[in-house]
């Protein structure tokens, strides 16, 4: 009892009270469960972040430049999930989390050419552990918003400790010039307060500034090609 804090003593209090002994216990589980499963996720995001970090190092060792600027991981908020499944109209169960979302892990990279992508998109999905679910190319078909990225989902095995589980991950794969564009549609498409009208002309401009991004990037893929060739 010593080593319990107030407020944890407190928090059981109003549990106790709320709730009998059987119903802690499931909680308790699940919550246990599902943070297990959060680290089998994170090992999964690991995994594919190496294998890019290990083909980047190979290709500036044989051409000297890098295919890849940056990558960027992020893990699936609990709300973010409990949102989706019930969206979804979906089990809140572990197994559920599983089996039906494919984006609780995902890893993002960003490169500086067009080629860049689909090169890293192949090299990845052509290695023997790594098995392509699903693939979206917003890139030769943009989404109506003007959005662009190349998106993979694939199935990855962890090795734990005492099992080997396959685990899924999204993958995105877009230029910097699709990366800056996104960003800053994401802060602009979600400021609250604004009329019709002006998400109206909000919309208009932020599809100009895609179709320059478009031109951006394959001009700058021009370019590249020229120096090569």
């Amino acid at each position: 009892m010593d080593n319990v804090t107030t407020k944890e003593l407190s928090a059981r209090s109003v549990a106790d009270y709320f709730m009998d002994e059987d119903e802690i216990g499931e909680i308790q589980s699940f919550y246990m469960s599902f943070q297990r499963l959060m680290s089998y996720y994170k090992c999964a995001i690991m995994e594919i972040e190496t294998k890019f970090k290990v083909l980047d190092e190979q290709f500036s060792t044989m051409h000297e430049r890098n295919p890849i600027d940056n990558i960027r991981t992020r893990l699936k908020s609990v709300q973010s999930i409990r949102d989706k499944l019930i969206r979804k109209d979906l089990p809140l169960t572990i197994d559920s989390i599983e089996e039906n979302l494919s984006d609780v892990a995902g890893v993002r990279v960003i490169c500086p050419f067009i080629d860049d992508v689909y090169f890293l998109a192949n090299c990845l999905i052509g290695q023997d552990d790594v098995k392509l679910l699903k693939m979206k190319d917003y890139i030769q078909t943009t989404k109506p918003n003007g959005y662009r990225s190349l998106h993979l989902i694939v199935e990855i095995p962890i090795f734990l400790q005492e099992e080997k589980r396959d685990m899924k991950v999204e993958v995105q794969l877009r230029t910097i010039a699709m990366e800056s564009w996104a960003n800053l549609e994401h802060r602009l498409r979600y400021k609250k307060d604004l009329d019709e009208g002006t998400m109206h002309e909000i919309s208009d401009a932020l599809n100009d500034c895609a179709r320059l991004s478009d031109v951006l990037d394959k001009k700058m893929q021009e370019a590249k090609n020229i120096i090569e060739t």
